[in-house]
């Protein structure tokens, strides 16, 4: 979900549609998904509210499902050949690797970034380049702990290719972390997808690499901090110039 600009010649909201522009904007919006885990909680505190304690603990429940299911707006950049950051979290390992076995994409080792995201960071997953998906393959496995190296080969994960416009080819796995039991793309084969759109979620802990063409330089470290859709990872040259 990318800010739409407000068009030239809108009148200024005054009094409380102000307010509750600020409001809006102040509070990221809930993704889909989410829905069932704000809604049943919320329940149990209406159906429990005459019990102090489980009108509390429905609320608090809630509220922290709600935070993390928020959708925040996300501007990318507008740079030719940039690719965004997949998802909001720290920067894990930048290195090469060969992509996830399954995509029949060769072992040659890639350029490769992959992001680790806490229960607090923004869950949401976005597109890290504009393109066409060639494919999207899920892979069953293991549940280790998504910060370890190894939980890229290891865990269970979701693949998606994408093929660039200028004939470049980007990889994004959603890989499943100790806690996260449900992987969430709406992607398919054949979808064109814009630079920081929303394409899925892992709920509860998890990681997501990115592969990128062989020579590219990265441009992010080990330790920093990713905005999903923001922060740009690498700028990837036309295959003319590479």
């Amino acid at each position: 979900m990318a800010r739409r600009p407000t068009p030239p010649g809108t009148p200024e909201r005054t009094g409380v549609g102000h307010v509750a522009d600020l409001i809006r904007n102040a509070i990221p919006p809930l993704h889909p998904a989410g829905l069932p885990f704000v809604a049943a909680p919320l329940a149990v505190a209406v159906l429990g509210g005459r019990r102090k304690w489980v009108r509390r603990t429905g609320l608090l429940a809630a509220a922290a499902c709600a935070t993390f299911f928020r959708h925040p707006n996300r501007v990318p950049p507008n740079r030719v050949g940039a690719v965004v950051a997949p998802a909001d979290g720290e920067v894990a390992l930048v290195d090469t690797a060969a992509p996830p076995a399954e995509l029949g994409l060769g072992d040659q080792p890639l350029p490769r970034v992959s992001i680790f995201l806490s229960v607090l960071d923004v869950h949401v997953q976005r597109t890290p380049v504009s393109g066409v998906v060639r494919s999207v393959l899920h892979q069953p496995g293991k549940f280790l702990s998504a910060d370890l190296p190894e939980a890229s080969a290891a865990n269970e994960r979701n693949s998606m290719v994408l093929d660039t416009p200028e004939g470049r080819q980007v990889v994004v796995v959603q890989i499943a972390g100790l806690l996260a039991r449900r992987i969430v793309c709406d992607a398919k084969a054949g979808d064109k997808l814009t630079i920081g759109d929303t394409y899925g979620l892992i709920r509860f802990g998890s990681r997501v690499d990115t592969y990128f063409p062989a020579g590219t330089e990265l441009l992010v470290e080990p330790g920093q901090r990713t905005i999903g859709g923001e922060t740009v990872l690498a700028v990837l040259e036309s295959p003319s110039a590479s």
